[in-house]
C-alpha cells in the first residue's frame, strides 16, 4: 500500500484517497486535516503527494498526483480546490486527445511553509508557492509566486505583501 497517514492526522470517513497502481506515494504528515469531500487521485504521472504537519485542506478540494504536489507544514487550503500538476498534449490534430498522453512535466506543484490558499483556486503543473504567500479566492496559478505575497485573479497578481 503506497498510502502513509500519520496516526495524528485526521482523514474524514468521507474523504476518498484511491491508492496507487503505478507506486506513487500519498503521505499526510502529523496532525493534518484532510476533510469531507477531498478527493486524491494518482493519475496523470508518477508523481508522489506529499502534505506536511499540521496542513488542512477544506472540503472539495481535488488532488491529481500527476508530476507530483510537495505541501509544506501549517497550509491551509480553502474548499474547492482543483491541483493538477500535468499537462495533456493536444497538438495533433489527426490524433483523439485522449491518445496524445501528457507533455513533459513542468515540475509539479510545490507549496512551501505557511501557505494560504483561498477557495476555489485552481494550481497547475509548475506552480511554487514560496513561504507564507497568499493566494485570493478563485485565483488560477501557474509559476513561481514570491514569499509572503498577497495575490488574486485570473491572471494572478500581487496586490500586495504580508508585513
Amino acid at each position: 500500500m503506497s498510502i502513509e497517514i500519520s496516526p495524528t492526522a485526521r482523514v474524514s470517513a468521507q474523504a476518498d484517497i484511491e491508492d496507487s497502481t503505478r507506486g506513487t506515494r500519498i503521505v499526510i504528515g502529523d496532525n493534518s486535516m484532510i476533510d469531507s469531500f477531498v478527493k486524491i487521485k494518482p493519475v496523470g504521472g508518477s508523481g508522489d503527494v506529499i502534505i506536511g504537519a499540521r496542513s488542512y485542506i477544506n472540503s472539495g478540494c481535488v488532488l491529481y498526483s500527476g508530476n507530483g504536489i510537495t505541501i509544506g507544514d501549517d497550509v491551509a487550503i480553502a474548499a474547492n480546490c482543483v491541483f493538477a500538476p500535468v499537462n495533456h498534449a493536444y497538438e495533433e490534430k489527426d490524433r483523439l486527445i485522449r491518445e496524445q498522453r501528457f507533455k513533459p512535466s513542468k515540475g509539479g506543484i510545490i507549496i512551501e511553509d505557511d501557505v494560504w490558499i483561498g477557495a476555489g483556486c485552481i494550481l497547475l503543473d509548475g506552480t511554487i508557492l514560496r513561504k507564507g504567500c497568499v493566494i485570493g479566492a478563485m485565483s488560477l496559478v501557474r509559476g513561481e509566486i514570491p514569499a509572503y505575497s498577497i495575490n488574486a485573479g485570473n491572471p494572478l497578481q500581487m496586490i500586495g505583501q504580508r508585513k
